[in-house]
């Protein structure tokens, strides 16, 4: 038994959801289900929470982030009917982007690491993105993606580079709706042990932490990290930044600087950790043979980390995290035999499990 069940579901008073129609792909954007993961809760004795962020329209968490961007442009005025939105991103902030854009009449432009999915590349053409796949390189390289993308817009009239990492207006959606709708749906403060997610920008994990703080009685909110990533050293260093070391399967998570989305929260995180590729590609399989869900390698390590939280708290205890987005984007890698070969991952698959590679 576990020491509080989730109430009952009643509609969002705070943005009015009802099964009434939306006003437009905008209005369906938010007010996810929160999915309570029924074998993990199981093996924890805790209840373990996903935000089911891959139901948004344009399928991830950074559908919020998008328009949270792009509503901050037109509310400042510097972008205008028939400009052009300009940002670099490793795919899923630009998919997003792409689909607002289209429903609200911009022009998009994405500038994206050549190190991403196929597939991320192609869906961001069909929506009508100009894309520019371009070599992977530290941030501090003039060539990197973000600094090409600023120097795109700076040529283009009409035009907003919406600075994904480093506007403030990322982490400012997620603290107006995601942290929210989580309060609600676990039933109020005192109903919520943990949150913790990997990040990229920063804007989820802070956002939703900067919430949760502020209304959510005794509330622990951790960072969880990929190999290769940072933050979570310099978390548990007091604010040292180490050199990366090494890459990870996931992708668009993990950082090798603090950004303005995340720097007012990361030095009030009560801790983080890091997750082996090898624990999130197994996770990702079981959540699919366990749970029915088709995920992603960013939402199977974050699922990680709540189970790992979980046991750090406690029995009884409720953690929730996000599913970023679901595995359609990178079935091609991530249920391939020779990529998992190449990433040497097959023996980090169980033996039941390994029916689920079915692509060559």
């Amino acid at each position: 038994m576990f020491a509080r069940s989730l109430p009952a579901f009643r509609p969002s008073l705070r943005r009015g959801f009802t099964t009434r129609s939306v006003q437009g792909l905008v209005g369906a954007i938010g007010n996810t289900p929160l999915i309570k993961l029924e074998k993990l809760s199981e093996e924890t004795g805790c209840t373990i929470l996903g935000k089911a962020e891959f139901q948004n329209p344009g399928g991830s968490v950074k559908d919020r982030a998008a328009l949270g961007l792009i509503m901050d442009a037109e509310e400042r005025g510097v972008l205008k009917p028939g400009g052009t939105v300009i940002e670099g991103t490793a795919g899923n902030t630009g998919i997003g982007l792409a689909h607002v854009c289209r429903a609200r009449g911009y022009k998009c432009v994405i500038y994206m690491p050549n190190t991403q999915s196929q597939e991320k590349i192609d869906l961001l053409r069909m929506l009508g993105a100009e894309v520019y796949p371009v070599p992977a390189v530290a941030y501090e390289n003039p060539e990197n993606y973000n600094h090409q993308a600023k120097r795109h817009a700076e040529k283009t009239p009409n035009s907003v580079w919406t600075d994904q990492f480093d506007n403030t207006a990322n982490a400012e959606a997620h603290y107006k709706t995601t942290g929210p709708e989580i309060l609600e749906q676990v039933g109020g403060s005192g109903n919520i042990d943990g949150f913790i997610c990997s990040t990229g920008t920063g804007g989820t994990l802070s956002g939703v932490s900067r919430y949760l703080k502020e209304h959510a009685k005794g509330v622990q909110t951790w960072l969880a990290d990929p190999p290769g990533s940072v933050l979570d050293s310099y978390i548990r260093s007091g604010g040292k930044l180490k050199e990366r070391a090494g890459s990870s399967i996931t992708e668009g998570i993990g950082q090798g600087r603090v950004t303005n989305n995340l720097a007012p929260m990361i030095a009030k995180m009560d801790g983080s950790l890091t997750i082996p590729d090898e624990k999130s590609i197994e996770m990702l399989y079981r959540l699919l043979d366990e749970e029915g869900l088709y995920m992603g390698a960013s939402s199977a390590l974050n699922v990680v980390a709540a189970y790992e939280l979980a046991k750090i708290l406690g029995k009884g205890k409720t953690v929730v995290t996000i599913l970023c987005d679901g595995a359609y984007r990178y079935q091609t890698r991530l249920f391939s035999r020779k990529w998992i070969q190449s990433k040497n991952l097959e023996s980090a698959i169980p033996d039941h499990l390994q029916k689920y590679v079915v692509l060559p």
